[in-house]
């Protein structure tokens, strides 16, 4: 594993997510070319990682897949929004299958966390209008999450 370009390509992650979480709390709107430069990021991260061509690669693009199959029926059912269904999609296909576990219950209890926090004052003040939750920033939240403890565990 090259120390340098591996620390490189995390931080270009974590920059990545970052622009989500703004992008996706000004907009209400993760933009498609940060999601193909997130996706496609993954490939030198594998490269660098030790990730084998066979059979890890496709193992990668098959839980990538998967979890974007899963979260298009949320989109499909109008209860995310599709930067947010292809931004899993594309952070997926950086993470092993435990820790891809690990993000999708992070962001589900940090997704609640947030729903609560923007519901409750639109409910006080008796708005009307319908209310998009930016839930770009509960994935962020969970792949920062994932992020620190990568930077943390690697003392342990």
């Amino acid at each position: 594993m090259n120390g340098g370009l591996y620390w490189s390509l995390i931080a270009f992650l974590a920059a990545g997510l970052a622009v989500a979480v703004v992008t996706d709390w000004r907009r209400r709107e993760i933009p498609d070319w940060l999601n193909i430069a997130i996706a496609l990021g993954a490939i030198p991260f594998w490269a660098v990682s030790g990730v084998h061509l066979w059979p890890d690669v496709p193992i990668q693009v098959a839980l990538a897949a998967g979890v974007f199959a899963l979260f298009a029926g949320a989109f499909a059912i109008g209860q995310m929004g599709g930067g947010d269904v292809k931004l899993l999609g594309a952070l997926a296909l950086w993470l092993p299958w435990h820790a891809l576990i690990q993000l999708l219950v992070i962001m589900s209890i940090a997704g609640g966390v947030l729903t609560l926090a923007l519901v409750v004052p639109h409910r006080i003040a008796k708005q009307t209008a319908a209310l998009e939750i930016p839930y770009g920033i509960a994935i962020a939240f969970a792949g920062f999450w994932l992020i620190g403890e990568r930077i943390l565990n690697q003392f342990v």
